[in-house]
């Protein structure tokens, strides 16, 4: 086995509501949402009306920028909404589904056979190249870049993170097809990075064309963000794609029976859930039949994704494109006296501020509280213990909030994005909101550069 990668900085946070490890299929869903707010970085221009019949793999929007790309529907069926919000931005494009998908047909074969340039317009057309992500900015990769490299994370170290290698145990086929489409795109190595604390599933270790890469250690470890900076960093100029397996597969799919299909397994986890499990949806289903009597009652909140960085959910809401997840936890709408001061038995605590830190394999169950409000941005070191980049976080935040460039390019900005912060949110004594000053920073540097 290759040297093992080892992350020493992190945070693993667990929580109640793991999913059991059977994946069932959803009750098929009437209504399938594209959302645009998904997609970092895009301007979307509608290719529909409402009352429009499509099938899957029709074009929904494109993006103004590079109207080559297309966001195209999952299902067939007729679009029913397009709703909207602050300065008539577009929030969601809806489509009543059929009762048998019919779908668009796209050139298809051997990937090995035809030219980059075939491969890019497929995946374009069917919608399928949002899947190709890059970085710096986390936005859709450029088709005209030729990236130095491609890194698939094959897991995820999350709270209540969904199994990869047991989420794609069966589809080794359509994951060693994918991969093959992916060759043509890049001159570069395509680096296959697994973890190392269990044996990984055969759809990896069979895959062919790729670097096989083992990490091991806490979250965020499965970040690929974190991947890329321990193999390859990146240095201005540089561009590196990403993707996911579920992502790979459909793109295998695509080539092998010339359709979108937009099926994948996701994860059903959280305390407030009945029963979590794994289950077989198409992309963009709404919530409301995945989670139908499979939650608690009480005030709870649904999040597309994991609790760290996942999207706040209404109980018709949407599945993301890139979310493998739905999480459910409580709400944590009250007041507690003197709380800091308590034994704290039944309460997470990351710096083991409560007796519960001598307890390690406890699982607790977490709400929405923040426990305090926003106070003064200090210096606590607590940001450095969660951060594994070899990146000062506190000053680069600083930076950003000053919109300093230049001090933004010196500290690393071209090697983050959200999720690699989100540890740092979670810690954080002063209840900032990291996550969306890094988006910030990231735009703003992108539009200064383009």
């Amino acid at each position: 086995m290759p040297e093992v990668i080892r992350i020493k900085k992190g945070l693993n946070i667990s929580l109640e509501g793991a999913a059991e490890k059977v994946i069932k299929r959803a009750l098929p869903s009437e209504f399938y949402a594209i959302k645009p707010n998904d997609f970092k970085g895009i301007r979307p221009k509608l290719t529909v009306n409402i009352g429009d019949k499509v099938k899957a793999g029709t074009s929904l929007f494109y993006d103004k920028f590079q109207p080559e790309i297309q966001f195209t529907s999952p299902v067939s069926g007729e679009v029913t909404a397009i709703n909207r919000g602050e300065r008539r931005m577009i929030l969601e494009v809806v489509v009543r589904a059929d009762a048998k998908i019919e779908y668009k047909e796209f050139k298809h074969g051997d990937p090995k056979s035809m030219s980059r340039e075939e491969i890019i317009l497929i995946l374009q057309e069917s919608g399928l190249w949002p899947a190709l992500r890059q970085r710096p900015y986390s936005t859709i990769a450029n088709p005209k870049d030729n990236p130095k490299a491609i890194f698939i994370s094959a897991f995820d170290t999350s709270p209540l993170a969904p199994d990869m290698d047991f989420m794609v145990k069966d589809e080794a086929a359509m994951f060693q097809k994918g991969i093959d489409v992916l060759s043509r795109l890049t001159a570069g190595i395509i680096h296959l990075n697994l973890n190392s604390d269990y044996p990984p599933a055969e759809t990896y270790t069979s895959a062919k064309g790729v670097q096989i890469n083992y990490f091991a250690g806490p979250h965020p470890a499965g970040n690929v963000g974190v991947q890329i900076h321990k193999i390859d960093p990146i240095n201005k100029g540089d561009i590196v794609w990403y993707t996911y397996p579920q992502e790979i597969i459909s793109i295998g799919r695509l080539f092998e029976k010339g359709i979108y299909d937009a099926s994948k397994n996701i994860a059903i986890t959280g305390s407030e859930v009945v029963h979590p499990s794994y289950l077989k949806i198409i992309n963009g289903a709404c919530v409301r039949n995945i989670l139908k009597e499979n939650i608690k009652p009480g005030d709870n909140r649904i999040i597309s994704g994991n609790v760290l960085t996942g999207s706040k959910l209404m109980s018709e809401g949407f599945v993301g494109y890139y979310d493998n997840q739905i999480t459910v936890i409580p709400e944590g709408k009250y007041f507690e006296f003197f709380g800091w001061a308590l034994p704290g038995i039944k309460k997470y605590s990351a710096s083991r501020t409560f007796f519960s830190g001598l307890m390690p394999g406890k699982r607790y169950k977490l709400d929405t509280n923040m426990h305090g409000g926003h106070r003064s941005f200090v210096m606590s070191g607590e940001y450095e213990k969660v951060f594994p980049f070899d990146i000062y976080p506190v000053h680069l935040i600083k930076a950003i909030l000053a919109e300093d460039i230049d001090q933004m390019e010196r500290l690393g900005i071209y090697e983050v994005d959200e999720e690699d912060f989100a540890l740092c949110e979670f810690v954080c004594t002063s209840k900032t909101d990291v996550q969306s000053i890094v988006r910030k920073g990231l735009d703003l540097i992108r539009s200064e550069m383009s």
